[in-house]
């Protein structure tokens, strides 16, 4: 069992805790299994501020973990670092940097980081846990998202990160798997683990490129410098990608991929499906310009492109107020 005190992870006959010698409460049954070495790290170095109630996925940077901060009773998410990359000087560094500019990002579309925490062997980062899942999660069990709702979710995310470039943070990495819902089913989004802030100095030499293949701008995918509005482009495949159910370039290996973002033209929507309505296709495309300088420039521009074509379609009231909250709640955050 786990020290309630400490976190340490102790067998469960103990009548105190190995490592704090706190007295250990009586258990009706013993466990059924031990949990794994990291979840037994992670209890460890969270001590008592948090309880880590159990694993909620993985991905390639990460774990996630669902736990509760002790004193507040609040639910959180708990985002453990690979202890392999936790070795990993550059990556470290990285992931604390996310939590530090996402700590300078107020804004109801940005998941704000409650804390962050490194010992000898785990780093990680604490957010409120967002009951609704992701945009990623909602594409696999319906195979798309209706227009309105893609519509009035791109909106609120391009809100949310017009918000953040003006205060100089370019997100790198917008995509399904990081935009999260709360209990309304509004889009947060989330993970700035690999943002680039003008108060920060560069991690990566030149010509580099960090990010996801599928979701980079051209210019990302060939290590150039990027500003906000490769965020745009990641927004309109972001669109795409709900619209369709797959994104517009894929291959073999994230070579082949990231070739295809510089030197090939994405099949408009509307041409792949006719449920999509050709203005939204037309701002998807236009989000998906080669040349930065063909896009929007800035998310409200592409949100108030999103918010005029929801005011075109029957049906879509509520998807229209959700879009038009995000941009006035950003225009007051300004």
């Amino acid at each position: 069992m786990f020290c309630p005190e400490c976190g340490t992870w102790n067998r469960a006959s103990a009548a105190a805790c190995e490592r704090c010698e706190q007295a250990l409460p009586n258990l009706d049954r013993a466990p059924f299994e031990r949990p794994d070495d990291e979840l037994t790290r992670l209890r460890r170095s969270a001590g008592a501020r948090y309880r880590v109630m159990r694993r909620l996925g993985a991905g390639g940077m990460a774990t996630v973990y669902v736990g509760e901060q002790a004193h507040l009773l609040r639910p959180v998410v708990i985002k453990v670092l690979h202890p392999h990359l936790a070795k990993d000087a550059e990556v470290a560094e990285r992931f604390r940097r996310e939590a530090e500019a996402a700590s300078r990002l107020v804004h109801p579309h940005i998941c704000p980081i409650f804390d962050y925490g490194a010992t000898e062997d785990v780093v990680y980062t604490v957010m409120p846990y967002l009951e609704g899942g992701s945009l990623a999660d909602q594409i696999q069990t319906h195979r798309f998202v209706a227009p309105a709702r893609a519509a009035a979710v791109a909106a609120q995310v391009a809100c949310g990160l017009d918000y953040a470039h003006r205060r100089g943070v370019i997100h790198r990495d917008v995509k399904p798997d990081n935009v999260l819902f709360d209990e309304d089913g509004n889009a947060v989004l989330t993970d700035f683990g690999i943002a680039t802030a003008r108060f920060h100095g560069r991690l990566t030499a030149s010509g580099r490129a960090m990010g996801t293949p599928h979701y980079m701008s051209p210019e990302q995918a060939m290590g150039k410098l990027v500003d906000g509005r490769s965020d745009v482009y990641a927004v309109g495949i972001l669109l795409y990608e709900s619209l369709l159910g797959f994104p517009p370039f894929d291959g073999e290996d994230a070579f082949s991929v990231s070739y295809k973002q510089v030197h090939e033209a994405p099949t408009p929507p509307a041409s792949t499906s006719a449920r999509v309505p050709q203005t939204l296709s037309d701002i998807v495309m236009r989000c998906l310009t080669k040349s930065p300088a063909g896009r929007y420039a800035r998310g409200f521009e592409l949100a108030d492109a999103l918010i005029a074509f929801l005011r075109s379609v029957p049906d879509a009231a509520s998807h229209h107020r959700a879009a038009v909250a995000a941009r006035r709640a950003s225009a007051i955050a300004s």
